[in-house]
């Protein structure tokens, strides 16, 4: 079994069950968006978290071992992505990648910001406009060596 089969498999469990990913966070003891990237196939689970959510989403043995193995990370199919919301992201990339980059070096140096000492929280902002979508990222800041 291939962890893109247990992917599908937790997508669709989900939708049969009607649950939400911050249920399923719920099941896992994590927070949501960490618990989604998991069950997207981006993280590893331990034994206790994968057991219980195979049970919660009625999962076979075998997607259950496949969610405690270490996965291949990097989710996209394309240099460019073609969905739209997640070609936002890439836009905002491209625009805005070299104001992180000059922000983040000249406030802490030359480094980069971690993406495995990281954390984010993904919350709707009601506005009179239009609800907008508020993420806040947080990665510690991993500062180049010289040797």
């Amino acid at each position: 079994m291939k962890r893109t089969d247990v992917t599908e498999m937790i997508v669709l469990a989900k939708r049969k069950k009607k649950c939400t990913w911050d249920d399923c966070a719920k099941v896992l003891g994590q927070s949501k968006e960490w618990s989604t990237a998991a069950l997207l196939g981006q993280m590893t689970l331990t034994e206790e978290q994968a057991k219980n959510i195979g049970e919660y989403l009625g999962l076979p043995a075998d997607a259950v071992d496949c969610l405690q193995v270490v996965p291949y990370k990097g989710s996209l199919p394309t240099a460019v992505p073609t969905d739209p919301l997640i070609y936002r992201f890439y836009e905002l990339i491209s625009v805005y990648g070299t104001t992180f980059k000059e922000l983040i070096h000249e406030e802490f140096g030359d480094g980069i910001m971690s993406a495995i000492d990281f954390k984010m929280d993904l919350q709707r902002e009601p506005n009179a406009m239009g609800d907008r979508v508020s993420i806040n990222m947080s990665g510690k800041f991993l500062p180049y060596k010289t040797y």
